[in-house]
């Protein structure tokens, strides 16, 4: 049987949407993918709240997508130690990534545009303040 090549794909997908699942879609182009879920406490840590789902409820959606073969708990950044770990061939990201990987083993992507998790979250919170008003 022949090994298929492991794709990292490192989200926080506090709130998943369409660009989440074009990026997962274009990373299965390259192997077998591997989403780096980002633990609550990173979450916490670094954008200062509380993800409205969990990391269980996360990984359970993430787990359901037909490009995903595996979800494994990661901090914030992904490292050359986290993917000699986890025997990761690529990383592939949006063209915002800030981790501190090799280049030869980075695969970037534009960015869906128009979309963010951060995007929907604003949206929201202003509905809800017209709703409650």
């Amino acid at each position: 049987m022949i090994m298929k090549k492991r794709i990292l794909v490192d989200l926080s997908a506090t709130i998943l949407h369409h660009g989440h699942i074009r990026l997962l879609k274009k990373a299965s182009k390259f192997g077998e993918v591997w989403v780096a879920l980002t633990s609550d406490k990173e979450i916490k840590k670094i954008k200062g709240y509380k993800p409205e789902l969990n990391f269980n409820q996360r990984k359970e959606i993430l787990e359901s997508i037909k490009f995903v073969n595996k979800v494994i708990k990661s901090k914030w950044l992904i490292d050359e130690k986290f993917l000699k770990k986890n025997k990761i061939f690529k990383l592939v990201h949006g063209n915002d990534n800030s981790n501190s990987i090799d280049k030869q083993r980075l695969i970037i992507f534009n960015r869906t545009k128009g979309i963010s998790s951060t995007t929907i979250r604003k949206r929201s919170r202003k509905i809800l303040r017209k709703i409650n008003k």
